[in-house]
């Protein structure tokens, strides 16, 4: 396995919706352990493919305390159940060091793929619910930051710009 490069705010290319995969292979399997292996080491809860600067339709995700219920969705797909939103504090391995609020709803269906191409549904609740949105927004090109009021959104943007130029 192998640890990926995560792509930080602004890089334009978290901006880069994502084509649907259609191969189920080794590299798939492959590029999917990476990205856990990444996750985890980042640490985070959830990782989409497009923040490693591949822009496949792939989500990995683990809200687990001891780490050890990784899922995979492949070509997710939501539909809100529950109009209700709820306020959660997130934070993002691409936008590193910063949680803001941000409302989402808080049931909802999701069809995807497995490593194997299997096609499943589940209706998560919760944090599960707001990590599989959050994930799907980064395959459509869009960051949790968006959700931000754009004087926020600006404030985030040129404290990240200076760390990278104090790292370059």
């Amino acid at each position: 396995m192998a640890l990926l490069n995560i792509l930080e705010f602004p890089d334009p290319r978290l901006r880069t919706v994502a084509e649907p995969v259609t191969v189920f292979d080794g590299a798939l399997s492959q590029l999917i352990d990476d990205m856990f292996e990444t996750m985890y080491e980042a640490p985070g809860i959830g990782l989409a493919a497009t923040q490693v600067d591949v822009h496949k339709r792939l989500i990995v995700i683990d809200v687990s305390e001891a780490r050890d219920e990784p899922l995979v969705f492949i070509n997710p797909q939501v539909e809100v159940l529950d109009e209700a939103l709820d306020e959660y504090d997130e934070g993002c391995l691409s936008v590193p060091g910063f949680y803001e609020t941000v409302q989402r709803p808080q049931h909802v269906r999701v069809t995807a793929q497995d490593r194997n191409g299997e096609s499943f549904t589940m209706e998560p609740q919760g944090l599960l619910a707001v990590c599989i949105q959050h994930e799907i927004d980064h395959l459509d090109g869009k960051l949790f930051v968006d959700y931000l009021s754009s004087l926020k959104r600006t404030r985030i943007r040129k404290k990240l710009e200076k760390q990278h130029r104090l790292r370059a």
